[in-house]
């Protein structure tokens, strides 16, 4: 059985450990916030962004680019409704996003198992955040860039470079297509390991179609468009930022879902440790009355003696 000292040490130990949890909340909470804010002022940008893409493409006469969108919204897509350079012998390159830093509960271990779910080997894995590179590292799978501050501090630019190099080894024919694995924030109690197709090289169209059709809030225009300079022009411009712009959201989705599961981890062991406090401090409190007892007990027996 332990001392009241021994007791006493944990008491004082438990309620440091309190200190540290409550602190790491309401910094998480806070960051939370931060990221929530972000991720909401993002979305009318890219909902509109989505919208006028999807007005562009889907226009009457545009046959190939409608038949794959509707395939492929319907499930139904095949490479052999892709160009030739399409080639599903090509590696898949995967961009996965994790954290830096753990005490988060399942975040980064179930977004991990979700990665090693889809990969397959030849694969390359652009790991977003230092858990998931160690992770892959030790799979045989290392990044080929660090990528830790874009996990703690997600910005567009790196972001729109990622984006450039992974588009340029599609167009070279070093990799058959880029996929997106991220936590999907959907609420402060649930987090969402997520697998999203990027990029394919099936052909811009026929993917970006596809997802504009599926996203945007009117799919297809009841008139014909009036379009300056061009239609070619201006989906040369457009489909990039929302490629580039899906990754940074997912990045933003990602980090807010990173707090949240900081946020109930750190509430969680604020709540048992304040339960286990009380349980320390009952068992001092029993070993410290019966050590009083046994002193009166005794001092009573030497009046008797005496």
């Amino acid at each position: 059985m332990p001392t009241l000292k021994e007791i006493k040490g944990r008491i004082n130990s438990v309620k440091s450990t309190l200190k540290i949890t409550a602190a790491m909340k309401l910094v998480s909470s806070a960051k939370l916030r931060k990221a929530q804010k972000a991720t909401e002022a993002m979305r009318p940008y890219e909902a509109q962004l989505q919208r006028m893409l999807a007005l562009i493409s889907v226009r009457k006469g545009d046959a190939f680019a409608v038949a794959s969108a509707q395939n492929s919204a319907a499930g139904n897509a095949s490479p052999s409704d892709a160009p030739e350079k399409a080639s599903p012998s090509l590696p898949t390159a995967i961009v996965a996003v994790a954290s830096n830093s753990s005490l988060c509960g399942g975040f980064n271990a179930n977004v991990i198992a979700e990665v090693r779910r889809v990969r397959q080997a030849g694969d390359v894995v652009y790991s977003v955040g230092r858990k998931m590179a160690d992770a892959m590292r030790k799979d045989g799978f290392p990044s080929p860039q660090d990528f830790t501050a874009l996990a703690d501090h997600p910005s567009y630019g790196p972001a729109s470079a990622l984006v450039d190099r992974l588009q340029k080894d599609l167009d070279e024919g070093r990799i058959g297509r880029v996929v997106l694995v991220y936590t999907h924030f959907v609420s402060t109690a649930k987090q969402v390991p997520t697998v999203e197709e990027l990029i394919t090289a099936y052909g811009k169209d026929a993917f970006s179609v596809a997802k504009m059709m599926a996203d945007a809030p009117e799919k297809t225009p009841s008139e014909d468009l009036i379009i300056e300079p061009s239609k070619e022009e201006l989906l040369e411009v457009l489909e990039p930022k929302v490629i580039k712009l899906k990754l940074y959201a997912a990045l933003l989705d990602s980090a807010a879902a990173e707090h949240a599961a900081r946020t109930v981890a750190m509430q969680t062991a604020t709540d048992n440790g304040e339960n286990l406090l009380q349980e320390l401090t009952l068992q001092y409190n029993k070993g410290r009355q019966q050590k009083i007892t046994s002193e009166i007990l005794d001092l009573a027996g030497g009046q008797m003696q005496d």
